[in-house]
């Protein structure tokens, strides 16, 4: 298999926000996996679990979504803030959670995580079952530098300074639990809710800072997210526009047509159907980014000067990731294992994040820790990286860089798929190259310009594609540098010599990142 890479095919700069994460109050995944409380006899910096803690300053994610998902539906704010002691209980019973909730994990503790890590907050409010004032009133608390009696409050509660939250989300797959709603309904509720939203600014004439994200369609369901889209901006045309910078569509890849397939135990022909799975996500956003652009052009032109016209919406992954079935059942709630097949699945889901670039700018894989396609897991003291936390390592450095075309060509190995970065300075290319053939080597050559030097090849396999990493084993899959003589083949070719070929040899189901200089 040839690939040609061409460090002029630029598709457009990579917004670091496509790799981010999103933590939910569902099973263990920020209580017990995230939050230990100050209290606890597991290690811990503030009530965070230090292994947890550290992990993620390590990680870095760009943006962080919380407190939902479905939980923000039924998630009142004022329950988490203030002191622990008075804090209320409640019950919470989002997908087979069912455990008490203390609400010791509040705004303050999860924006004060977001400062630890260096990570943007988003912010998703309770529509189906909080009020605009309700809102209004957090935004407040979160935001506002004048003295009110919000801002006074949050000093009071150890945060004088505005926290200065961007991203707020208006309602959460509201197709669903989130109300059940059609597009109409929910565009009637969103015109409401993006109204209140407070602009935070002094100058009437200023553009707000705030970014409001829309609800978008359930990326799994091919009919209704067509019609869904398509008659949500079609109402959205109609008279004047809310603020609206963002539209979140979700998309999961669901492996729950057999029984025996779980997380750990499945064989080739279900290995096959996760992979080919995951990829349906790029046709999915094209269509969706098509279809919203379609959508602003039914739009109006002002009647007058002073008034705007919408012509831009971000389209965002706010959920992405594999779901296996046994996550239904499991205890603590949608808790699953990590193997090769989900290490490849996120490998390749950010991929196409990258290559689209161009059309979405922003993405939370779900879920960040101990639920569904988990970075990572803990069990009582012990905190386990997956190969999904290998993965977003390996591929830190194409944040900001600039994405590259290469077209996939016909080729004996369909298995084999390639992405590539380039640095700004346009001095490196990160490569990554991923061979999801569960059990067969396969061999790349790549043509690069002329006196380009792999510097670096890491590679994230495993001796089994079914092996995990465990309590008793918490580094049995681990990414690694591999010996470059070992692995690549560098030789001039072309008309006079003005490219280099590279050979590469990839072990079987791998994800690999070659780092390479250019002269």
């Amino acid at each position: 298999m040839t690939i040609i890479i061409n460090p002029h095919q630029e598709i457009g700069s990579i917004d670091p926000k496509l790799h981010g994460q999103f933590i939910e109050f569902l099973g263990e995944c920020i209580d017990e996996g995230l939050w230990v409380g100050e209290d606890s006899a597991i290690e811990n910096e503030h009530g965070y679990r230090k292994a947890t803690l550290d992990a993620l300053r390590a990680l870095k994610p760009p943006v962080i979504r919380w407190p939902g998902g479905c939980y923000a539906d039924t998630y009142h704010w004022r329950d988490g803030i203030g002191p622990r002691e008075h804090r209320a209980t409640t019950f919470n019973e989002n997908f087979a959670t069912y455990e008490l909730d203390d609400h010791a994990f509040g705004t303050d503790e999860f924006l004060r995580l977001c400062e630890l890590i260096g990570a943007e907050p988003w912010i998703n409010i309770n529509m189906l079952s909080g009020t605009v004032a309700e809102m209004k009133d957090w935004m407040e608390y979160c935001n506002r530098e004048q003295p009110t009696d919000l801002a006074r409050e949050r000093a009071a509660n150890g945060h004088e300074a505005p926290y200065g939250v961007k991203y707020w989300g208006i309602g959460n797959e509201v197709w669903a639990g989130g109300g059940t709603m059609t597009p109409s309904t929910y565009l009637d509720e969103y015109r409401r809710f993006a109204s209140a939203m407070p602009s935070f600014t002094t100058d009437v004439f200023a553009p707000s800072p705030m970014y409001a994200i829309a609800c978008g369609p359930d990326g799994n369901k091919p009919r209704e997210r067509v019609k869904w889209t398509q008659d949500f901006f079609r109402g959205l045309a109609e008279y004047r526009q809310p603020r609206i910078n963002g539209y979140d569509l979700h998309f999961y890849n669901w492996n729950v047509d057999n029984d025996a397939d779980t997380p750990t135990e499945f064989d080739e022909a279900g290995w096959n159907k996760v992979i080919a799975g995951c990829l349906e996500l790029e046709d999915i956003l094209r269509d969706q980014w098509r279809l919203i652009n379609d959508g602003l052009a039914l739009i109006n032109e002002p009647e007058v000067a002073m008034d705007t016209k919408l012509t831009h919406v971000d389209l965002i992954i706010g959920e992405w990731g594999n779901w296996h079935k046994p996550a239904f059942y499991a205890r603590p709630a949608l808790k699953q294992q990590v193997t090769m097949r989900d290490a490849i699945t996120t490998a390749l889901t950010l991929d196409l994040l990258q290559r689209n670039c161009d059309k979405v700018t922003m993405a939370c894989n779900a879920q960040t820790i101990n639920v569904l396609n988990s970075l990572i897991l803990t069990e009582g003291d012990a905190t386990i990286l997956t190969p999904n936390y290998d993965v977003f390592m390996m591929y830190q450095q194409h944040r900001g860089a600039v994405a590259l075309d290469v077209p996939r060509a016909d080729a004996d190995d369909k298995d084999v798929y390639v992405f590539a970065s380039k640095s700004v300075d346009g001095s490196e290319l990160l490569i990554n190259l991923t061979n999801a053939h569960m059990s067969d080597e396969a061999t790349v050559t790549l043509v690069l310009p002329a006196g380009a030097r792999v510097e670096q090849m890491r590679e994230l396999a495993a001796a089994d594609p079914h092996d995990c990493n465990t309590v008793d084993q918490p580094d049995l899959v681990r990414a690694h540098d591999v010996d470059i003589d070992d692995h690549v083949v560098a030789r001039a070719s072309g008309e006079s010599n003005s490219t280099s070929e590279i050979t590469v040899r990839l072990s079987a189901a791998s994800v690999n990142t070659l780092r390479v200089a250019l002269a």
